[in-house]
């Protein structure tokens, strides 16, 4: 079944498909547990999002042997978990792009670059022997 929430079916008839009263459907309404679409005559148009949640209600009052306060904390905590997936996805996206956006301004600088500036690295070789003249300049002056 679809999480389709177009209302279609009357209370009669989602009652017969539950195989449950038509007391207990507005008994869920009434705990704020199912809120059923309205006509303009107020008939009550359940959807297959609706059932979907009526069954799963029966399930955790009859065989996990919850209250319907329990049921009501469950279904409010299962929405604030989506709401929060919701929230980490957008932060995600956010910040992907600024990510993104950041990469591209390095490489608008590395670009920039007119390649004037060389890093230059001496030779070990060099620098011993840059070492050794200045220790023979030094022991030149204090000969002096």
């Amino acid at each position: 079944m679809k999480d389709n929430k177009e209302p279609v079916y009357m209370i009669g008839i989602a009652a017969k498909k539950l195989k449950i009263h038509p007391q207990t459907l507005r008994m869920y309404e009434r705990e704020k547990l199912v809120i059923p679409k309205r006509t303009s005559g107020s008939t009550r148009l359940y959807s297959d999002y609706d059932i979907k949640c009526i069954k799963e209600i029966q399930h955790l009052t009859q065989e996990m042997g919850l209250n319907l306060a329990g049921v009501r904390l469950i279904f409010e905590m299962k929405e604030k978990s989506e709401e929060m997936k919701k929230r980490i996805n957008e932060f995600n996206e956010e910040m992907n792009s600024l990510q993104k956006k950041m990469d591209e301004q390095i490489d608008k600088v590395h670009k920039s670059y007119k390649h004037e500036i060389v890093l230059y690295r001496q030779s070990p070789l060099a620098i011993l022997k840059h070492l050794e003249k200045l220790h023979e300049d030094n022991n030149n002056e204090e000969q002096d």
